[in-house]
């Protein structure tokens, strides 16, 4: 399905995927059948293959004073099928991370001081497009969080999809936590608002896990602040019409707890969130209501 299309439909709801393992997403009175994405996927030769093509993928991992696991999250993020570059953006960390990270194997950048995730995705993207090469295609990102460990090689299902050009960008939906202390107040926000602005409901929409096109990325910079990142994210996209799915991922990761610095935490997610959203509100009231002048 073209953007055109995309656009003459009343849904806006990302596609249904059952031989990829997403997660089914109802679009009126059924199901949406697999569009095309919207970015093309160009092919070279791999040399060590004639004939065959290979698409390189470069997982990017933001990281602040992660130093207890953020060489098991690298080991295992290297051994995602495609992937030829892991870099890790050390976000101001206090510790050892950078060190620890670049003795893991990754390649690694800092910043001097915290500036935030959206900052470190925008650093990581930034130096991927520096490391490819020309003339072959551009790497696929796969962004993942620091904390995964030994489980990060399990975000392998969302290169596929975003390969196969089934999608512009694959997020991972992954499986209840154990000792997670939030009540879904964030989550249940974010995807209120991701459905009334686009007509899909994603089913986690905080997810930090996803595989996207460099396309995909570019068209939603600048990203939104804190922790609102993948909720203006997931609607810049959507409202383009680029297509997004949910991939069933077994991942596990530090959740935030019931304790006071849990609390903290997720009021600061409900702030961003909320700003995001605010802000993609104003913009979409300012599009519909500015006059259209016919060129001269």
């Amino acid at each position: 399905m073209t953007r055109k299309q995309r656009d003459s439909t009343d849904t806006g709801a990302a596609p249904t995927s059952d031989a990829a393992g997403a997660v089914g997403v109802e679009a009126g009175e059924g199901t949406e059948t697999l569009p095309t994405a919207k970015t093309p996927r160009p092919q070279v030769p791999d040399g060590a293959h004639p004939g065959r093509f290979r698409q390189r993928v470069a997982v990017v991992i933001p990281a602040k004073d992660e130093a207890r696991r953020i060489a098991a999250t690298v080991r295992s993020a290297r051994a995602i099928p495609n992937v030829d570059l892991v870099l890790v953006v050390d976000d101001g960390s206090e510790d050892s991370t950078q060190h620890v990270a670049r003795e893991a194997g990754a390649v690694v950048v800092r910043h001097s001081h915290n500036r935030g995730k959206a900052a470190a995705m925008e650093t990581g993207a930034a130096v991927v497009a520096m490391r490819d090469v020309p003339g072959r295609p551009e790497r696929l990102l796969l962004f993942i969080d620091a904390d995964l460990a030994d489980t990060a090689v399990n975000t392998a299902p969302l290169v596929p999809p975003v390969l196969e050009g089934v999608a512009d960008m694959a997020i991972a939906h992954i499986p209840p936590q154990v000792g997670a202390g939030g009540h879904g107040f964030v989550v249940g926000a974010a995807r209120r608002a991701i459905a009334g602005m686009t007509g899909w409901t994603p089913t986690q929409p905080l997810s930090g896990m996803r595989c996207m096109t460099r396309e995909a990325f570019e068209a939603a910079t600048p990203l939104a602040r804190g922790w609102g990142v993948e909720v203006g994210l997931t609607i810049d996209l959507l409202r383009q019409g680029y297509v997004a799915v949910e991939i069933p991922c077994e991942l596990r990761h530090r959740p935030s707890g019931k304790d006071f610095k849990g609390q903290l935490h997720r009021a600061a997610q409900y702030r961003d969130v909320q700003l995001a959203i605010s802000a993609r509100r104003v913009r979409r009231t300012v599009d519909v209501v500015r006059p259209h002048h016919p060129a001269p």
